[in-house]
């Protein structure tokens, strides 16, 4: 099992990046990055080289599974972890995004108190 220690963050709303670059850097102790849209991240991601992305299901432009089936064009990082955000929670929808290969889906809003925790727990349980 590897440590989880960077976190790409792929969100589009200011607020949201500022609260979750808080709560995993200061509550969890992660390097975080934070990419505003699809497009920044494939950018950036395999510069940074995360353990994980965190990815915003509904963006402008690039949504998050698009930016996921993008990232997986990338030999260097197609097989990183994924964890997707989003308010739309349906069992249906949840089914959708697992099935796209997402490790998991957490919900929005989220409590940034218990979001590393959550994070560290999805990636427990799926022996990473």
């Amino acid at each position: 099992m590897s440590e989880l220690k960077k976190i790409m963050y792929v969100e589009d709303q200011p607020d949201i990046q500022m609260v979750a670059k808080v709560a995993l850097e200061s509550v969890g102790g992660f390097d975080v990055l934070i990419c505003s849209g699809g497009e920044e991240a494939l950018q950036k991601v395999i510069a940074f080289d995360p353990d994980l992305i965190l990815l915003d299901v509904m963006m402008p432009g690039m949504d998050g599974p698009t930016t996921k089936k993008e990232l997986e064009k990338k030999p260097e990082i197609a097989s990183k972890p994924v964890i997707f955000m989003t308010a739309k929670i349906q069992p249906t929808e949840v089914a959708e995004y697992k099935k796209m290969g997402a490790l998991d889906v957490i919900p929005k809003p989220f409590d940034p108190m218990t979001l590393s925790d959550q994070i560290r727990e999805i990636w427990t349980q799926n022996n990473l």
